[in-house]
């Protein structure tokens, strides 16, 4: 217990060290547009484009990222209702984060989750070429931080499953 209590003291004076900066609004101007791209959109818009497209393997690619998504959906929902760990707003009473979170638990983080396992499925199947998503997926992880709707730990945590899952599912489709 005691080991928990410490990470998520640490985990606090991280989460502050972000959000306390004299440039957090236009900060938060910046983190919210790259979460935006977080919201699912690109994680259906891009598998599509490229079966669309008939690019090699891109079949397989589309499959692999529907199978982990629909793999990866209630895996999300069971973790972040059973660990049910309040919001930045919620466990630090003086804190106010700049948007309202969709739901009520922050582990893990959703957006970021989703984010790598796009990413890192991407590079699964054509290599090198989809690397530049690993950018976009971390950004993806700081602004949920910068916007005051996870700790950073949870992030790091949803970038864990997203990897983790996005593994399973190429090997699935791919076997």
């Amino acid at each position: 217990m005691r080991l928990i209590q410490s990470i998520n003291q640490f985990d606090v004076r991280m989460f502050m060290a972000c959000v306390s900066t004299r440039h957090q609004r236009q900060l938060s101007r910046i983190a919210y547009g790259i979460s935006k791209t977080g919201d699912g959109y690109a994680q259906l818009a891009l598998p599509l484009l490229i079966c669309s497209l008939g690019i090699q393997f891109g079949q397989e690619y589309l499959l692999a990222v529907l199978a982990s998504f629909a793999f990866w959906l209630p895996l999300y929902w069971v973790l972040k209702n059973t660990c049910r760990r309040r919001r930045p707003p919620v466990a630090i009473p003086t804190f106010c984060a700049s948007i309202i979170a969709s739901d009520e638990f922050s582990f893990p983080s959703g957006h970021t989750a989703a984010a790598f396992l796009l990413a890192t499925m991407t590079v699964l199947f054509f290599g090198v070429i989809g690397a530049p998503l690993f950018i976009w997926a971390t950004a993806v992880a700081a602004s949920r931080v910068i916007l005051g709707v996870h700790f950073p730990t949870d992030t790091l945590a949803g970038a864990a499953l997203g990897i983790s899952i996005a593994h399973i599912g190429h090997n699935l489709v791919m076997a």
